[in-house]
């Protein structure tokens, strides 16, 4: 059966205590969680059509469902209005209906009869429309799930990449360590902006060519970390003992080193999370990240400058952003104090 170790449960209660960190957490797991589902309650596809008796679930069809299978005509071959359709179906009165999400906008859907309308109720734009009439509120939704996963995607990438590297460079030492100080030297020279500017032109721009690049940049700062953890790890008593024991260095690593490291690696996590969250709507706003089609918070927040006049749209990103950063340094801040070695150390 599965038990938490002592430390572990002293660690937890001790981030239970620090309320702020806690409910930050609590909240940001619960706004992941909803992002992930985003399309039940924003999307311009209905939840259910009942009609003639059968049931349709557009939202996870996984095809398209044409106009036709609705009664709007045979030339009807294109995807389904089902906002028209819900309003027809409430006019004929003849027991079809339609049950669409709350928003019933998609995040990259236009509205030509709604550009850079204000926050309306009346029309459904909670939070108003941008250019070419897309709606603010489905684009901070789909912009914030894009976000987090691509800043939970570059953490477990660049954590893999930098525990393993750092952690040999430390325990090995000697050539290999030097050999790999002078790549990253190399490596942390090189621009950054200048190489997404390149990526940027000559391959198309997406989410994986995007998270490619910040990979292959990112790896640098938790291997530094690790190396200088494995370094001091190393130097103590019990990697000593158990390297006279006859333990192999996979398992000194593995079983020794990494579970009196896991606190720098833990409290780097949410400040990871906040620098790739940033990193995004960074390249965004410069134009060099997603495709501008593509609903995410440094697009919106592009077009909300250029529009002040429209200043929805600028103040509902720049509230957003603000508070996702400011919870996920919370949780930071609580994590850094519950894993504090000077207070919980594996090893006396």
């Amino acid at each position: 059966m599965f038990k938490l170790d002592p430390q572990t449960i002293k660690q937890w209660k001790r981030f239970r205590s620090i309320k702020r960190g806690y409910w930050s957490a609590l909240i940001l797991v619960t706004l992941i969680v909803l992002s992930c589902f985003a399309e039940l309650y924003v999307n311009n596809r209905a939840l259910i059509v009942s009609y003639e008796g059968k049931w349709y679930f557009p939202t996870y069809a996984g095809k398209i469902l044409p106009g036709s299978m609705f009664g709007l005509g045979d030339d009807y071959i294109s995807e389904t209005n089902y906002r028209d359709l819900k309003q027809k179906f409430k006019e004929e009165d003849k027991g079809n209906w339609v049950i669409m999400p709350l928003v019933p906008f998609g995040p990259e859907e236009t509205d030509g009869d709604h550009i850079f309308e204000s926050p309306s109720l009346e029309t459904k734009h909670f939070l108003g429309t941008y250019d070419a009439g897309r709606d603010v509120l489905a684009a901070l939704v789909y912009g914030f799930r894009t976000a987090m996963a691509f800043a939970l995607i570059l953490l477990v990438c660049t954590y893999i990449a930098g525990i393993c590297i750092g952690c040999l460079m430390g325990y090995w030492g000697g050539a290999f360590d030097l050999l790999f100080q002078r790549l990253i030297e190399i490596w942390n020279t090189v621009p950054f902006l200048y190489v997404i500017m390149i990526v940027a032109s000559v391959l198309s721009r997406s989410f994986w060519t995007l998270l490619g690049v910040m990979v292959f940049f990112g790896w640098t700062t938790m291997t530094w970390n690790m190396r200088t953890s494995t370094y001091k790890e190393k130097a103590r008593e019990y990697v000593s003992a158990a390297s006279a024991l006859g333990a192999s260095n996979t398992r000194i690593i593995g079983s020794h080193i990494l579970p009196n490291t896991i606190s720098v690696i833990v409290t780097f996590i949410p400040f990871s999370i906040a620098g790739g969250i940033a990193a995004l709507t960074a390249l965004d706003y410069l134009g060099f990240g997603l495709p501008p089609d593509q609903a995410s918070w440094g697009n919106l927040l592009k077009i909300g400058t250029a529009n002040l006049q429209s200043g929805w749209i600028v103040t509902s990103v720049t509230v957003s952003l603000i508070v996702v950063l400011l919870m996920v340094t919370y949780v930071g801040e609580a994590i850094r104090e519950a894993f504090d070695p000077k207070k919980f150390s594996y090893y006396e």
